[in-house]
């Protein structure tokens, strides 16, 4: 398990490495739901991480940003159906 929660931390912060590159170079809208989707799967993963090594701090930071980027997909989500002319 330890392994596996290592892998999950290293893959998070290149996820998120990723998406903040991508955002900079002006290749992803920071507003939009990709960018969103990275933000909350990376944040996800170093949560666990953080929470497993006992690193509060960190793990309190990630809630929070996971919590940012649940937000952001859910409004994406819905200004998406409203676009297309869903409920």
């Amino acid at each position: 398990m330890p392994l596996f929660v290592d892998v999950l931390g290293w893959s998070g912060a290149a996820v998120m490495l990723y998406g903040y590159a991508m955002v900079s170079s002006s290749r992803m809208a920071g507003d939009g739901l990709p960018y969103q989707v990275i933000n909350l799967a990376g944040s996800a993963a170093l949560m666990v991480n953080a929470g497993w090594h006992s690193a509060w701090p960190s793990a309190i930071l990630n809630v929070v940003w996971a919590a940012i980027g649940l937000t952001a997909v859910l409004r994406n989500a819905r200004n998406d159906r409203k676009t297309m002319g869903l409920p």
